[in-house]
């Protein structure tokens, strides 16, 4: 009897020091460094260039206050040049820890594709009023945490009939 109380006690005590051990830490008032990066799939074009002026975190409702700027690392970015594997860092901030709700890229106006050789624009669709948004949905860790987001120029570019290119943004959460 006295050897099952004690294997009893010893699994409890067990049991207990695994599920502290693998608990995550939810400080609800903390914050986190959250890090922004893209990548992408292949595609037939030379290039893709989409301008990105500024990244934008929304964790309430969609108002305006409900947004949070990160420090944007703006440019032209070459989608193509982030295929098999490579990705770049587009921003980084210090925000609450908490869900992120989705994420905006504020678009410029310097965006075009280069099809054998010649540079077309790339219109995007009210890209450069309201941006590109992507539902995200994840809960932040607790010191640092990173979303990749793959901008699939394959699907994303269309030809018109016109000639005219056009994109329609796929992205997803990687």
């Amino acid at each position: 009897m006295k050897k099952i109380v004690v294997s009893a006690i010893v699994i409890a005590v067990c049991a207990a020091v695994v599920f502290t051990a693998c608990s995550k830490d939810k400080d609800a008032n903390g914050t986190t460094t959250l890090k922004v990066r893209m990548t992408d799939a292949p595609t037939l074009a030379d290039e893709v260039n989409v301008d990105i002026r500024e990244v934008r975190v929304r964790f309430g409702d969609d108002t305006l206050t409900g947004w949070t700027s990160l420090s944007t690392y703006a440019g032209v970015y070459d989608l193509l040049g982030l295929q098999n594997g490579v990705d770049t860092l587009l921003a980084v901030g210090s925000v609450p820890t908490g869900m992120v709700r989705e994420i905006r890229f504020v678009l410029g106006s310097n965006n075009s594709i280069k099809v054998g050789g010649v540079l077309f624009p790339l219109t995007i669709p009210s890209g450069s009023e309201s941006g590109l948004k992507i539902k995200v949905n994840k809960q932040l860790s607790a010191s640092l945490d990173s979303l990749l987001i793959d901008f699939d120029a394959a699907l994303s570019v269309h030809q018109t009939g016109s000639g005219d290119y056009h994109l329609k943004p796929v992205l997803k959460i990687k």
